[in-house]
């Protein structure tokens, strides 16, 4: 478990690093669709910062399934979500960008929920990857339906500006339906019948997310845009821990409690990291 939670660690700092770097090469690149898919790859693949991001996000999802096979998704997950605050520093230290105090506050406030959620579980033995095929089946396809619903609603007229923010709640989502699907990969569990299943639901939410991620990335900011993706991931895969593979809740009332309050502040972060709307009328500068 030692080497799971250090692999966790890396990952939570290479992934963000990765993402700066996609949002960076996003930027000069056309907008994706997915009526041209094969179009936008291209534009992409012109991009060394793109391709550069890519392919450090492509080692940080392999250390990310070996720290899965190695410990529980929740605690993997809170310390990915502990490194949050990390988007921040390298953001504005590395690329100049800048970070205004109600993205500092959204960050830190997320990080600490969700550090604090896996701060009150009990201890973990193992690395807890059994689960029932009637919870997986649920709960994924709970996020297939949210996910579906947020995919349909973002076209949405009145929604049109915050559809950079969809987009990212969508990627979020999508992730965390593969990182669940790699979760139960990991525990040998389901007979060939059920590994065929998850591998599907890992190639097709992982393609799905990237390109959400992509379209995200390009229309919105770093910090906001990565942070969500992030923070949508990270709580979904959490809980997933708990539903689907029986990561213990605390065993005690001033532990629910604090749970209940880690879960209200990765909400509270949420509601911050994409900054107010603007107001109608307002004569933009």
């Amino acid at each position: 478990m030692a080497i799971g939670i250090g692999l966790a660690v890396l990952v939570a700092l290479a992934t963000n690093l990765a993402a700066l770097l996609k949002h960076r090469g996003c930027q000069g690149a056309g907008a994706v669709r997915i009526a041209r898919p094969l179009a936008g790859l291209r534009d992409l693949s012109r991009s060394r910062w793109f391709v550069a991001g890519w392919g450090l996000a492509a080692l940080a999802w392999l250390a990310h399934v070996a720290a899965l096979s190695l410990a529980p998704i929740s605690l993997v997950q809170g310390i990915l979500a502990g490194g949050a605050v990390t988007l921040a520093v390298l953001s504005q230290r590395l690329f100049g960008d800048p970070v205004g105090p109600r993205q500092w506050t959204a960050l830190a406030i997320g990080a600490a929920g969700l550090v604090l959620l896996v701060a009150t579980l009990p201890r973990f033995h193992g690395s807890d990857s059994h689960f029932s095929p009637t919870a997986i089946l649920g709960f994924e396809g709970g996020l297939v339906l949210l996910a579906g619903a947020i995919a349909l609603g973002h076209r949405a007229g009145r929604l049109t500006e915050r559809r950079g923010v969809m987009r990212a709640v969508l990627a979020g989502l999508l992730f965390a339906l593969a990182g669940i699907a790699i979760k139960a990969l990991t525990g040998g569990a389901g007979g060939p019948v059920g590994i065929v299943a998850l591998v599907a639901v890992t190639v097709a939410c992982g393609a799905l997310a990237q390109y959400a991620a992509v379209a995200a990335l390009q229309g919105g900011g770093a910090i906001e845009t990565i942070g969500l993706m992030g923070l949508v991931a990270n709580a979904a895969q959490i809980v997933g821990g708990i539903v689907v593979f029986g990561d213990p809740l605390s065993p005690s009332p001033l532990g629910i409690v604090l749970q209940a309050l880690a879960f209200a502040m990765v909400c509270l972060s949420a509601i911050l990291l994409p900054g107010p709307l603007p107001r109608r009328g307002a004569v933009k500068t």
